[in-house]
């Protein structure tokens, strides 16, 4: 289906405004001058007219011209947005496009770029590059080109009006980097599904005792009975639970290094939710503020990880503080088994890390948790920052008041036996993948 098209009347181009400004002085002169030459001023306005309009004449027009951008990105990633264009004339000069788009595509929601000739296709090409700052839908709305003829005096301008939408995902780079793919290859709880032996809770066989063997495992009363030490064989536990709950409100909202917090969370937890799965272990996603958005029914393979990604996309930005006590209660009430919760939060004041702390105190006493937060290296900056000023001195001072409090709060978690993990946003998805074969590994979760 052809999209509508305006085609605009012919327009002065920048060098032509420039003339005509050059030429006003000119004109007061010879009429200051020599008065009755004042015919020549408008003759060469009229002239000049008469060019802007030739000029835009032998630039032709544009046959055909289409904007083409895919239908799904993911956030941070770059996406290609090209425009192609074929013109009547081979003299159309400097061809130039402007698209219009949501501002979560990054440059303030607008984009100029320039069309180079192919000179195989006669076509005109250009291309640019978005880098999606949030999760969501975007639309791009409209589209402008333009090209000038031979002179550089007169150009003509065509409109789209495009209402095309760009699905943004989130971040899934990690789960396809080649590293966790290698290392999934290669890990004991690796793609295909095995009996493992010697590690985990639930009992698998006897073997005769050998030395270097964990005595703890020795089954004495088997031991008993055949007059020889047996160890036991345990198989390694496999489907828990696991619930990745992320803070959806203001303080995860917040940028770093130029994309929310809320998605740098998104990226690690789906990354450390794809290797759950490989390793037979069930996952669910939860997301709250004010109230509970989004809770997800347990995936149990790794075929289904479409529908922890599609939920994930759905994790809305929230400007209100978030609402912990209805938030774990609800998640708790939905638990019938004892679980792994993964939470994702982050505070700015005492006050609302009390409220965070009183509610995570009452989640421990049935579940494993593991509380996850970015690293803000921003503090670490102005704490280090050479106090030159008394501006300077008084951020500094404010910064290392902020980093203490964080430091508290962290620890005080600590001391209610949760495990804590902080690390830089560009870390926090392998430092979570590491915790995760640790945790499983000493048999915490079930």
């Amino acid at each position: 289906m052809q999209l509508p098209r305006i085609t605009l009347p012919l327009v002065p181009t920048e060098r032509a405004a420039w003339l005509i400004a050059a030429f006003a002085p000119v004109a007061l002169i010879i009429a200051a001058i020599a008065p009755q030459m004042w015919v020549v001023a408008p003759a060469a306005a009229i002239v000049l007219i008469g060019l802007i309009i030739l000029d835009g004449f032998l630039a032709g027009s544009c046959r055909e011209w289409v904007v083409q951008l895919p239908s799904d990105t993911e956030v941070g990633q770059a996406t290609a947005i090209e425009v192609f264009a074929r013109f009547a004339r081979v003299i159309a000069l400097g061809p130039e496009a402007a698209i219009e788009f949501d501002p979560r595509l990054g440059q303030s929601g607008r984009a100029t770029l320039k069309l180079f000739r192919d000179p195989e296709t006669g076509t005109r090409t250009g291309a640019f590059d978005v880098y999606p700052e949030r999760r969501g839908t975007a639309e791009i709305s409209r589209a402008w080109l333009r090209w000038t003829g031979p002179l550089g005096l007169g150009a003509r301008q065509s409109t789209k009006v495009l209402d095309k939408e760009l699905r943004i995902w989130p971040d899934l780079s990690p789960v396809r980097s080649r590293e966790l793919q290698t290392f999934l290859r290669n890990s004991q709880n690796g793609l295909i599904a095995r009996r493992i032996r010697g590690e985990g809770t639930q009992f698998e066989a006897l073997s005769e005792y050998e030395a270097g063997m964990d005595r703890r495992r020795i089954d004495w009363k088997a031991s008993a009975r055949h007059n020889h030490l047996y160890a036991r064989e345990n198989e390694s536990e496999r489907n828990n639970q696991i619930v990745f709950a992320f803070d959806c409100g203001q303080a995860m909202c917040e940028p770093v290094d130029g994309m929310p917090r809320i998605d740098r969370a998104v990226s690690a937890a789906l990354t450390c939710a794809y290797v759950a799965l490989k390793g037979g272990d069930k996952v669910s996603l939860f997301g709250f503020a004010q109230r509970p958005q989004v809770m997800t029914p347990f995936a149990a393979d790794s075929r289904a990880f479409h529908r922890l990604q599609s939920a994930a996309a759905a994790l809305d930005y929230e400007s209100t503080e978030p609402n912990f006590t209805l938030a774990l209660a609800t998640l708790t009430a939905k638990l019938q088994r004892r679980s792994m919760i993964v939470l994702f939060s982050d505070f700015t004041d005492p006050t609302a890390a009390e409220m965070m702390i009183e509610s995570i105190g009452r989640l421990v006493d049935k579940h494993l948790v593991l509380f996850v937060t970015i690293a803000d290296s921003e503090l670490d900056t102005f704490v280090s920052e050479e106090p030159s000023d008394i501006a300077t001195l008084a951020r500094s001072v404010t910064a290392d008041t902020l980093a203490t409090q964080r430091s508290i709060v962290l620890q005080r978690l600590r001391h209610l036996g949760v495990d804590v993990v902080e690390a830089p946003w560009d870390q926090i998805g392998y430092r979570l993948i590491d915790r995760y074969f640790l945790i499983k590994n000493s048999e915490a979760i079930g």
